[in-house]
Order: C-alpha cells, then structure tokens, then sequence
C-alpha cells in the first residue's frame, strides 16, 4: 500500500546507497528488493558460530529509533551486551517458549521490543 508513496523517492536511496527491502505480495516499484525471494533461496543450516557470534558483546547489535517526543526521532545503539541482558529477564521469572506474554508497551521502545 506504501509503494506509491516510496517510489519517487526511490532513485535518489539508490544514489545515496540505500537498499530498499519489500516483504510482502508484489508488484513490487523497479530498485526494490524482494525479501521473500533471498528468504525462500536462504539455507536452513547455521554458518559456524565464528561467522554469526559478536567478536565483542559491547558491539552495536541493532538500533532502534526514538518516538521523537523529544525532538526528532534517531536512532539508539543497543549493544548485544544490553539485548542478552534485557532477555536474560525472562530466566529471571521463570518464563518458558510455552508462555504467552502480554506487552503493554509499543515495540518501538526498546523494553518492549526486547
């Protein structure tokens, strides 16, 4: 439903090196990468933990972006250090995959995407 509005912005991503990714039903706009094809042609099978494991756990493991209450939004560094703790919260309580956990907050904000 967005990609009319993405569209015109599209050469000027490409221009500027960004890679615009699309999941979901095509068509997609021309300069657009279809992400459910490369997940489809993906292996199942892990690469080695040397290629996946962080060479150190204070390095960026995602960012997430500010609501822009303050201003505007920008983007926040996690480390991997920061998310194993925040998840480590679920050991804490006792949680299992079996259980279902009921998040108030909007996912945006990094306790409740963690």
């Amino acid at each position: 439903d967005l990609f009319g509005s993405l569209e015109p912005l599209l050469p000027g991503l490409r221009e500027d090196g960004v890679a615009v990714w699309v999941l979901g039903a095509g068509p997609y706009p021309p300069g657009a990468l279809a992400l459910q094809e490369l997940l489809d042609a993906a292996s199942e099978e892990l690469r080695p933990e040397d290629v996946w494991e962080p060479r150190d756990m204070n390095d960026t493991c995602l960012y997430i972006f500010t609501s822009g209450t303050t201003g505007l939004p920008k983007a926040a560094r996690v480390s991997h250090l920061k998310a194993v703790m925040c998840l480590s919260f679920y050991e804490l309580v006792g949680a299992s995959s079996s259980d279902v956990v009921y998040l108030a907050l909007p996912l945006y904000h990094m306790a409740g995407s963690l």
